[in-house]
């Protein structure tokens, strides 16, 4: 069996997307399969939304999202697990317990780095800070300079995960808070260049760290007709990210944007819309011995399906 037709036949979902070159033959121990599961904006959604809803009847849900984890991770042995912030706001939950429980579930999920979205600052600084205990994975944030707040040291600018011999850094990029949050709520928050910090970040994770995939997680919403920075942008100006997993302006996206960065290479940028309706799925397959892309796949899963099935 010659390698295309091995990874063909080894990821089991759409269309193989060729990122390298595909030679001659090799087996199974020769190539290390990554599965990143992603959200985005799931605003406190904890129950499914009602029945009577116009939009979603019945759809999303904590449980449900969950369970589809689960079964995935049953399935595949080099998991991530990231949400790109927004992770606040939306149902009584949140303004009851003050993001006590989203923290609570989202680790008991597994969840293994998140950013921090606009609404994420919805209870302050100090808020936030309050309910940092109960998440038990990171939060990076790469372009917000907390040196002179109550989140001083408690976030990361980057974290870099080891699965199956392949290094993966993650880092976060936040929108601009002036305008679209009240002063009070973010206080002395330094907010830095989107863009210069995603091109500071990546020669870190890529030269430094020897990262054999760069993913962005960012809360700056996937284009704008301005000038705005947003994931587009940052894809168009950057050299070595290789996938965008966005939030903030609440995108449907069936399969990723496939923009060229500044060598004319190829970056993802995915988005699965909001409100923990569906969750994104992306396999990567690397060559083991040199941590060489060979290629991906994408699927988008309503968190509603496995429990259909």
């Amino acid at each position: 069996m010659n390698r295309r037709s091995f990874i063909k036949n080894t990821l089991a979902s759409s269309a193989l997307i060729a990122l390298g070159g595909l030679g001659s033959a090799f087996s199974f121990d020769d190539i290390t399969k990554l599965t990143i599961l992603h959200t985005n904006d799931w605003h406190s959604r904890i129950d499914p939304f009602p029945m009577d809803d116009v939009d979603y009847p019945g759809r999303g849900g904590i449980a449900q999202r969950a369970a589809l984890i689960n079964r995935i991770r049953a399935e595949e042995k080099n998991v991530l697990l990231l949400d790109a912030g927004d992770i606040f706001q939306g149902t009584p939950y949140f303004n009851f317990y003050g993001g006590e429980l989203e923290f609570k579930l989202m680790s008991m999920l597994g969840y293994d780095a998140a950013t921090m979205g606009n609404h994420d600052f919805d209870i302050g600084l100090d808020g936030f800070a309050k309910q940092l205990m109960h998440a038990k994975f990171p939060f990076l944030t790469a372009n917000y300079d907390f040196s002179n707040t109550i989140l001083s040291g408690k976030t990361r600018k980057y974290k870099v995960f080891e699965k199956g011999r392949i290094r993966i850094g993650v880092f976060g990029l936040g929108i601009e808070l002036a305008g679209i949050v009240n002063k009070p709520q973010y206080g002395d928050t330094v907010y830095l260049d989107p863009v210069k910090t995603a091109q500071e970040m990546e020669i870190i994770l890529k030269r430094d760290e020897k990262c054999h995939l760069v993913v962005c997680l960012s809360h700056l919403g996937f284009r704008y007709p301005n000038k705005k920075v947003s994931d587009v942008v940052i894809a168009e100006n950057t050299r070595y990210i290789d996938l965008i997993i966005g939030g903030h302006s609440h995108t449907f996206m069936n399969t990723p944007e496939v923009m060229m960065n500044l060598d004319k290479k190829p970056v993802l940028i995915n988005q699965v819309g909001f409100a923990g309706l569906n969750l994104g799925r992306l396999d990567f397959v690397f060559e083991r011995n040199t941590g060489g892309k060979l290629g991906y796949t994408s699927a988008v899963e309503s968190v509603n399906t496995y429990l259909k099935n």
